[in-house]
């Protein structure tokens, strides 16, 4: 057996690593993170200075005990998980729990870093081993800390004042905030009405268009930035016109012609940031996509007779730096294949403009710049070679001289009191632009003339002019986030970390705190509720500066300059104080945003929007003064912040009485799961196409008839002496017993299955069953007495899980593997660790049988 013990992070890397360390090691993968805290009450102690409690992440329980069996008869221990402050907890997490179980003693238990996977990158990690980083453990856990404390105590808060099940965090939150705030810009936004006026020149070489620059002797502004030298309607406009072009009598007169140089310099190489924000605009990919591809990129890719190669740097870093052998053949690169003309005298060293940044890693880089994308793009997926692709450009020619641009301007005079003028700019010298340009998040004005050359003029020449015209302008809102624009937002304020941008833009959307239309970010109901109260209540935990900060301090601990300590009793005084006090003060009404919209016509009453349980409503009369209230839900694609008093009073013509089918009456209205038909007890859901204010009775019995006959077929097999099932699925047959469900292998005919068969399948593949679809137990045809498999009560269910684990053992190891259906009659449970006792400002570890939903 192999005596030494190197863990990483995921089994991709693993892989990799193995091949390159040899015989003499074995590599095994973390899976991510071993433990978190407690997801309950109490798992961060303030009173007994923040003392934490963990768990074992049940995922990964497997993972855990065979690095535990490994190090058992490892002589020496490495820990290599990823480097940053998440990969050093993840360290001195597993070191903990070796240390726990009296499986480290006199063994040595090393640290080792690197950010690339490449044979030289590992040798050199190898012969560089460190202890584990206490500074940038406690950072990561003062962090943890801090957002369990915020969501564990804010998000209650919420359910009381707006609505369950809502959540707020430490950096989500101010994250929410941005967006609202931006449609809160937008909806306030008043379109301003402004003229343009240009001129189509008919040069005998080549036509082009030129902007009025001067009006009656005075500058001309072709926006409403100022009204005194711009047009802002179409009678003036159209005046302007008139007088224009009959001063000008047919032609134009050159008046100047200037060329003026410039440079223009390439960026730096990417950063986990500016990686998401190229991601996003160029590929299209959303910061999760980005993260998740160069995952892949980093973790090792096989080429060809290569084998398996890390074919980027680490992807979660601030810096912006590159190494010297890594410039040596960036520098070769450029020389080979764009000449030395190309090749700056020395290399290109570039600072970190990030506010708060971090970590001392170099930037996202190819491994290798040998290995072009021509050349390693077969091997790849298409995701995997566009990145690649992106990252190996920016990184090349980010180390090339720049560009060198001309612009031309030409003024062209229309008589005395009026003039034109054009611009055209063109490339003298490509420089990095033959390898790279950066992406933009909206197009400046001027954009229109990169790339336009202008024919050859002079002063005193006389250009024909073809036509004069007015065009009509409105001055435009300011656009909504799109995932770029709000991560690079959220790099400016200072707010989180780059490496969390993706986690926090996939909580927003997974709450339903905003949603997305196109590539932009819409604030819900529900998200602007929720941010406008903490605006309002908790305004400094949502603030940019304060949670800004923060991450400095954070950051100052992560460099040994503060302790966690003092900054976590700073934070949670205050901050408990102002929640006990909200929970207590704030009105129901006032946190949901309630919105008054007049007076019903008919029976006179208040008409007013609310957000309830289920999503925001529309109401007729008031609770205090009226016995019988009406509600209706707002369609999708309504905000109750935006609905007029007219398309509320529509809402209420539902439900629809469609008239009789089968002596029943057919009727359509929208519920908590948006527009259905019923007849009787029967509900069907409508389809997208199908309208509730103009679906007639024949397609609402129609989509009734559908779901009973896909009822009637649901269930394919059942038998009398148990509560498993073979039902039909979305996505084809499957298992259930109403509380987990299993898979049917391929090559099974799901009809013929026997018990026998059906609770193997159970015991190997089945995973409790989630809400929704497929949760429900389908009804059994044949109602049959069970005797022994009662169920247990709920408060049982701990033990049973862990217990069955430990019978499971004993069967087979295909049923082992799986740990997941749960035998109705299980050995008694037995505890796995005991609390250890803990001093103030210590971790404190406990291990539960199971973890639970958390609120957050």
């Amino acid at each position: 057996m192999p005596k030494n013990l190197l863990v990483v992070e995921s089994p991709a890397k693993a892989k990799t690593i193995n091949k390159y360390l040899g015989k003499d090691f074995t590599v095994l993968a973390s899976y991510g993170h071993v433990r978190d805290l407690v997801p309950k009450e109490g798992a961060v102690d303030p009173e007994q200075g923040f003392a934490m409690r963990y768990d074992l992440i049940e995922k990964n329980e497997k993972h855990v005990e065979a690095i535990a069996k490994a190090a058992k008869g490892a002589d020496n221990l490495f820990l290599a998980t990823d480097p940053d402050r998440e990969g050093e907890a993840i360290s001195w997490h597993i070191a903990e729990i070796l240390r726990e179980r009296g499986l480290v003693g006199d063994k040595p238990l090393q640290r080792v870093v690197f950010t690339e996977i490449t044979p030289r990158a590992i040798k050199e990690a190898m012969q560089h081993p460190r202890a584990i980083a206490t500074d940038l453990v406690d950072a990561q856990q003062a962090r943890r800390a801090l957002d369990y404390l915020v969501g564990f105590n804010l998000s209650p808060v919420l359910w009381r004042k707006v609505q369950r099940g809502l959540s707020a965090g430490r950096v989500q939150s101010p994250a929410l905030r941005m967006i609202v705030e931006r449609e809160e810009e937008i909806e306030a936004f008043k379109a301003n009405e402004y003229w343009s006026i240009e001129a189509e020149v008919a040069h005998p070489s080549q036509g082009f268009t030129a902007r009025l620059s001067k009006l009656d002797g005075n500058k001309f502004v072709s926006d409403t930035k100022n009204l005194e030298f711009s047009l802002t309607n179409g009678e003036d406009a159209e005046a302007a016109r008139k007088r224009i072009q009959q001063a000008a009598g047919g032609s134009l007169h050159v008046t100047d012609v200037t060329s003026k140089e410039r440079k223009r310099r390439p960026s730096p190489p990417f950063t986990t940031s500016t990686l998401q924000q190229e991601g996003a605009r160029k590929l299209g990919f959303t910061t999760r996509k980005t993260m998740q591809v160069a995952q892949k990129l980093y973790e090792g890719v096989a080429i060809g007779e290569e084998g398996t190669v890390g074919l980027i740097s680490y992807m979660r870093t601030d810096s912006v730096s590159l190494s010297q052998d890594a410039l040596v053949e960036i520098r070769d690169v450029i020389a080979r294949d764009f000449g030395t003309d190309a090749l700056p005298d020395q290399p290109i060293v570039y600072k970190t403009k990030s506010k708060n940044a971090q970590e001392a890693h170099e930037a996202v880089r190819p491994t290798s710049a040998l290995r072009t994308p021509a050349q390693v793009g077969r091997f790849l997926s298409d995701d995997e070679r566009k990145l690649y692709e992106l990252i190996w450009k920016r990184t090349v020619a980010s180390q090339m001289i720049p560009a060198t641009l001309n612009t031309v301007t030409v003024e062209l005079a229309a008589g005395a009191e009026h003039s034109f003028r054009a611009s055209g700019t063109t490339v003298v010298v490509s420089g990095f632009l033959a390898v790279y340009e950066e992406g933009k998040d909206s197009k400046a004005s001027d954009d229109d003339d990169e790339g336009r050359k202008l024919p050859l003029m002079k002063p005193g020449d006389t250009i024909p002019l073809e036509r004069i015209h007015a065009d009509q302008h409105f001055t435009q809102p300011p656009p909504r986030f799109t995932e770029a624009s709000l991560v690079k937002a959220l790099e400016e304020y200072g707010i989180g970390r780059p490496s969390t941008y993706a986690s926090i833009i996939q909580t927003l959307l997974f709450r339903k705190y905003a949603e997305m239309e196109g590539r932009a970010f819409r604030p819900s109901d529900v998200g602007r509720a929720v941010s406008n109260f903490l605006s309002s209540h908790f305004t400094r935990y949502v603030d940019y500066d304060f949670t800004a900060k923060l991450e400095d301090e954070l950051d100052a601990v992560a460099a040994g300059e503060e302790d966690w300590i003092p900054l976590m009793e700073k934070f949670w005084g205050p901050f408990k104080q102002l929640v006990d006090e909200k929970s207590e003060s704030v009105d129901r009404t006032e946190a949901t945003g309630a919105r008054e919209l007049g007076t019903d016509p008919k029976s006179g009453k208040p008409i007013s929007v609310r957000l309830g349980r289920y999503g925001p409503y529309a109401q007729i009369g008031d609770k205090d003064t009226d016995e019988k209230l009406e509600f209706a839900s707002l369609r999708p694609g309504q905000s109750m912040h935006t609905i007029s008093i007219e398309d509320a009073l529509e809402l209420f013509k539902l439900p629809r009485k469609l008239g009789q089918d089968k002596d029943e009456e057919v009727s359509v209205g929208i519920g908590r799961f948006g527009p259905f038909a019923k007849r009787g007890s029967v509900y069907a859901s409508l389809k997208k196409e199908d309208d509730p204010y103009t679906i007639d009775l024949a397609r609402a019995v129609f989509l009734i008839e559908e779901k009973e006959e896909i009822a009637r077929n649901r269930i394919i097999k059942e038998w009398a002496e148990s509560e498993i099932q073979v039902l039909n699925g979305r996505f084809g047959p499957y298992l259930s017993d109403g509380k987990f469900n299993g898979k049917i292998p391929k090559d099974r005919e799901p009809a013929s299955l026997t018990l026998e068969e059906a609770q193997q399948f159970m015991a190997e593949t089945g995973k409790p069953a989630r809400k929704g679809f497929g949760a429900k137990k389908a009804a059994k045809k044949v109602v049959a007495k069970k005797v022994p498999a009662e169920k247990k009560p709920a408060a049982a269910k701990k033990a049973v899980k862990k217990a069955t684990k430990k019978t499971a053992k004993k069967a087979t190891k295909k049923v082992a593997a799986k740990k997941a259906y749960v035998s109705p009659h299980p050995e008694p449970a037995k505890p796995l660790l005991t609390a250890s006792k803990v001093e103030p400002g210590k971790k404190r570890i406990i291990k539960k049988a199971t973890r639970e939903e958390a609120p957050f």
